[in-house]
Parts: C-alpha cells; structure tokens; sequence
C-alpha cells in the first residue's frame, strides 16, 4: 500500500499526512508547478520528519548531475521522473524511480524500463504534467495494474478514491490537487478523508492485489 500526498511545502502539511496514515510525501523541483519547492527549503522540512520517511522529489526532464546535486542536499528517498526521461536514468540515479507515465500512452512509455519500476499513471498533460486534477483512465489503469506496479493519480479526491481503488487495483494511490485550498496549501480535513478512505479501501482488496 502506498499513500502519497504531493505537492508539500509546509512542514505542518506533511506532518498531518503523516499522522494520518500517508506512506510518502511528495516535493515538487520542476520551475513550471505551482507546487514548486526550492530544494534549501524542502531539506528544512524532510530534516523535520520523523526518520525513515519516504520523500519522493519530482522533476521534469532535468539532468541527472542535477537531480543528483537535489537529492544530496535535501535528503529525499525517490525520484519521480515526470518528463520525457528516458530509461538510463533508473540505473543513474542511485534512489528508487517512480516513472510517470499517461494512461494513454503507456505501452511505449513502459518499454525499456526495469522490470521492478513503479509507473504513476496519470492523465495526459504534456504542459502542466500532473497536478491537473483530470481524471485518468480508470479501465485503461486497470489494464495497466494487471502488467506492471501502479501508482494511481489524476483528479483523485476523497470522494472518488476508494472506487478508484475498487476499480483499477493499483500498488498505490498518489493525490495533490484534489486534497488542497490552494496550490501546495493542503487542507487538513480533505487530507484526513482521503487517506483513511483510501486505506480501507487498500485494506478490503483480495491480499493478491494489496
């Protein structure tokens, strides 16, 4: 089961999702989110954390030195590839990669990539890249989560989560806009209600698809 909640850029947002069940936090690096973080500030808040947090940075096509030089200085534990990178840099990076991918476009996107990648399938966005609150497609995701390990996001809320779980069985669900008062401004009920929704809904799976 993973629970991310992304886009944090407060210490006290993290650490609700944390208390509330989330199993990892996403910062956001790319220039063009409104969500960006600059990497001096996310090390504050992930020095912060309780220890062994699951950090996940997002980038968008940067390279590899540069992600390198990010993960460095602030301490995340995954990267999530949200560009057009390409599959060489699962070996490069040295941390575990969570591959974006859209739903749409998935077959080729998944080509090439290690066997034991986790794809976050999203809806197409090729200019804003996620955090849209579009949905996916949930019957092409589910094809998609009989292949390979998914995470699942795109227009997720606490009131449709648990039928996304119900309907395409990812590894995990991934949520930013849809749990926010503004961008990278996490509302703390929203936050609450979607993890404990989503949990049971991980929880009443068959063990085979947890």
């Amino acid at each position: 089961m993973f629970l991310k909640i992304c886009g944090i850029t407060r210490l006290e947002d993290g650490r609700h999702a944390l208390e509330h069940g989330a199993t990892a936090l996403g910062f956001v690096f790319w220039p063009g989110s409104p969500r960006q973080i600059a990497p001096g500030r996310a090390a504050e808040i992930i020095a912060a954390l309780p220890a062994g947090t699951t950090a996940v940075g997002v980038f968008v096509n940067e390279p590899v030195d540069r992600m390198r030089a990010v993960i460095a200085e602030t301490g995340i534990t995954t990267v999530q590839l949200h560009g057009d990178e390409p599959p060489t840099y699962a070996a490069a990076l040295g941390v575990p990669v969570l591959r974006a991918i859209a739903v749409e476009h998935a077959e080729a996107a998944c080509a090439g990539w290690p066997a034991d990648t986790t794809f976050l399938v999203d809806a197409a966005d090729p200019v804003r890249r996620g955090g849209t609150g579009q949905l996916a497609n949930w019957d092409r995701a589910a094809a998609l989560a009989r292949r390979w390990r998914i995470v699942l996001a795109g227009g997720l809320t606490d009131a449709n989560v648990a039928e996304a779980i119900a309907r395409v069985g990812p590894y995990g669900v991934d949520v930013a806009s849809g749990v926010e008062d503004g961008p990278g401004i996490k509302n703390p009920e929203k936050v609450a209600r979607f993890l404990a929704r989503a949990r049971s809904a991980f929880e009443q799976q068959s063990p085979c698809h947890r």
